[in-house]
């Protein structure tokens, strides 16, 4: 079981692995190995949620109660903290960057959960379950809105378009046309943030075509990077007289890159990048399948997906620890079940009563290898 597991998440796992032996050439090994451990248990704590015996119902319960705890709170501690002159919300947190990313993921489970109570006219207490899930949504938008975060207002918008296309459009679960709906919706991001920011986009949102100074940094730090093969180490470029250097620069002292790929880039040089792309393109053909055969579990797990590529444009969204990258693992990662070997040594009655899990034909609730893990 534990090697199905491995074999199934390869790619992932040899990122990690590549992560680890990176501490190696780092000049904080120390430092960098705490922080692998702490990436390990990103993965662990994933992987976790989705070997329960029922995955998708498990993850579910993760993401959606989540917000109805967050979320609440986060408005009464601003109401109880009162007006602070600041121009922005921070909610349980102290930086509007991390109170938008936590609002984007939780909101977009939300907003998810929502459209599927809406389309089931038949389940008990329908109208009571929208209208708790309706309001959590409500404040997710709001809590995005207050932080005054750019970028998590746009992947907000574009993860829940997502959602509803997968939903409603049946086309948008043929390969080629969400190939190109996807394709178009990362074009228009990457020209927007990076190839052609005067355009106006960036400016409409609120910022200003250096998108908040941010590419500026990105000009210095890529010429700071001590390997552009190998990097600095993992999580080891912020770190030290770099760190000290670019706090001398910048008077608002940035401790990470504010783009994904540029602080994969700083931290595991080209090989992390290749490796990375290695996870983009094995996790986006295991999405896409989740997409046609499983509508109501993989149109999350698009939105993430997707959400996760266009935020790490101007955020560090690929960095562990992050929000983003726990979706992004729970969007990607497959668990390997063996109900299959399983089902033949077991009476008909007991495999139905171990996999219970409602709008899956029984030879699909039997023969599950993969389990997509945002779902019913």
């Amino acid at each position: 079981m534990i090697n199905g597991h491995l074999r199934a998440n390869g790619p992932i796992l040899l990122f990690l692995c590549y992560c680890g032996v990176s501490i190696l050439w780092s000049d904080f090994p120390d430092v960098a190995f705490k922080r692998f451990v702490r990436a390990v248990g990103d993965l662990a704590m994933v992987l976790v949620v989705l070997t329960d015996l029922r995955p998708s119902v498990a993850a579910e319960r993760v993401l959606v109660r989540a917000g109805f705890v967050i979320f609440p709170l986060s408005i009464l501690f601003e109401i109880g903290r009162g007006y602070s002159g600041l121009g922005y919300h921070a909610g349980l947190t102290t930086d509007k960057n991390m109170f938008g990313m936590i609002s984007l993921i939780l909101g977009l489970a939300a907003v998810w959960r929502f459209l599927m109570i809406l389309r089931d006219e038949e389940r008990k207490y329908r109208i009571r379950r929208l209208i708790a899930r309706g309001a959590i949504a409500t404040m997710a938008v709001w809590c995005i809105w207050t932080a005054k975060s750019a970028t998590s207002m746009a992947c907000f918008l574009v993860g829940g378009v997502l959602i509803a296309i997968a939903r409603r459009w049946g086309p948008a679960r043929k390969p080629a046309l969400l190939h190109v709906f996807v394709a178009s919706v990362v074009f228009l991001a990457l020209y927007a943030a990076i190839l052609n920011p005067d355009v106006g986009i960036a400016s409409a949102m609120g910022k200003d075509p250096t998108l908040t100074g941010r590419t500026d940094v990105w000009q210095t730090v890529i010429s700071m990077s001590p390997s552009p093969l190998f990097g600095a180490g993992f999580e080891s470029f912020w770190l030290g007289p770099r760190l000290k250097k670019l706090w001398s620069i910048y008077v608002w002292h940035p401790n990470e890159a504010h783009n994904g790929y540029i602080e994969v880039y700083l931290n595991l040089g080209w090989m992390g990048l290749s490796l990375l792309g290695f996870v983009l393109i094995t996790g986006y053909r295991r999405v896409v399948s989740r997409v046609r055969l499983y509508p109501d579990t993989g149109n999350l797990a698009l939105a993430y997906f997707v959400v996760a590529v266009v935020y790490s444009l101007t955020e560090a969204g690929f960095r562990m620890f992050s929000l983003v990258w726990i979706a992004f693992l729970l969007s990607i990662s497959a668990v390997f079940k063996p109900e299959r070997q399983n089902a033949r040594s077991r009476p008909a009655t007991t495999v139905s009563k171990t996999h219970p899990k409602p709008g899956l034909s029984c030879r699909n609730a039997t023969s599950l290898v993969e389990d997509y893990p945002v779902g019913r």
